[in-house]
């Protein structure tokens, strides 16, 4: 797999990358759950244990790390939003309320490239974004939360995230035209780990865990951003943006299932039924944007 973007690469390849990036980005909520530092915090961690492994990705793709590509600092910037909103957001809300706002993504999107890029979607394409968008939803709300310590902030938190996740998505997708998957993580990356850092002194978050184990959490979630949020770069330099960003949505399937196989989370009926319209709104999105391709 190249890294350098391929005038004609077959379609199967990018959305098998696509999926198995969204895959493993669904240990995210899980790590971030045992790692046991600040919001902002963990972020900032997330990043500098994947810093290396994208530098000498990077190296070996292109040959050097070149200079940052403008549309890179970017999706750094929109990235390290993302992630500060979506910490907070999920330790001020419920769950369930966190998962639904956040999955949002590709509503905006879609939103924005039928707008601002003249990209108009097709009527059974916006049927399958209503389908993953609300099986997710229903996963979520199955599933509850408890009770959240600030309902407003926690939601409107949540619901800014999905907002800085499209950003990121569509600023990504423009500048893998140009350049490689590696560079543009390496410079996003080295662009939010002082935007986060700065958020945590400021906001007085524990920068450090305490234990060993949440260390481990904060090295594997470094890992899991270079091979998930890699995996997903280097696919939406080959795929419709407003595709990639529905089938993401198969996130909240894996999470549940990882809760299920690690934690013991029992999966009700109504959150199967989510997970399988999540799904089949993926399935269908891909089936639509390749009928008009």
């Amino acid at each position: 797999m190249t890294d350098a973007p391929a005038p004609s690469p077959p379609r199967w390849t990018a959305l098998a990358a696509l999926i198995g990036g969204a895959c493993v980005i669904g240990l995210a909520a899980i790590l971030v759950r045992l790692a046991h530092a600040g919001p902002a915090a963990t972020g900032f961690w997330r990043l500098v244990f994947a810093l290396p492994l994208l530098a000498l990705m990077a190296r070996q793709a292109s040959g050097g790390l070149g200079a940052p590509p403008r549309m890179a600092l970017w999706a750094g910037l929109f990235f390290a939003l993302d992630l500060g909103f979506w910490h907070y957001g999920i330790r001020y809300t419920s769950v369930a309320n966190a998962t639904v706002l956040t999955n949002l993504t590709p509503v905006v999107v879609t939103a924005f490239a039928w707008i601002f890029l003249r990209q108009r979607p097709g009527g059974l394409f916006l049927v399958a974004v209503a389908a993953a968008v609300g099986g997710a939803s229903l996963m979520a709300y199955a599933k509850g939360g408890g009770a959240p310590l600030n309902q407003p902030l926690g939601d409107a938190l949540s619901v800014t995230t999905a907002l800085w996740y499209a950003l990121y998505f569509l600023t990504m997708a423009e500048g893998r035209k140009s350049t490689g998957a590696s560079q543009m993580m390496f410079w996003a990356g080295v662009t939010g780990v002082p935007l986060l850092l700065a958020a945590a002194v400021a906001l007085g978050e524990p920068l450090t865990p305490a234990t060993p184990s949440g260390w481990a959490a904060l090295v594997g979630l470094g890992v899991m951003h270079v091979t998930g949020q890699g995996a997903i770069a280097w696919a939406m330099g080959r795929l419709p943006t407003s595709t990639a960003s529905v089938t993401v949505l198969v996130q909240p399937v894996v999470a549940a299932a990882l809760g299920w196989v690690l934690f013991a989370e029992a999966i009700g009926p109504l959150q199967g039924l989510g997970a399988a319209v999540t799904l089949a709104g993926v399935v269908l999105a891909q089936w639509a944007s390749r009928a008009r391709g």
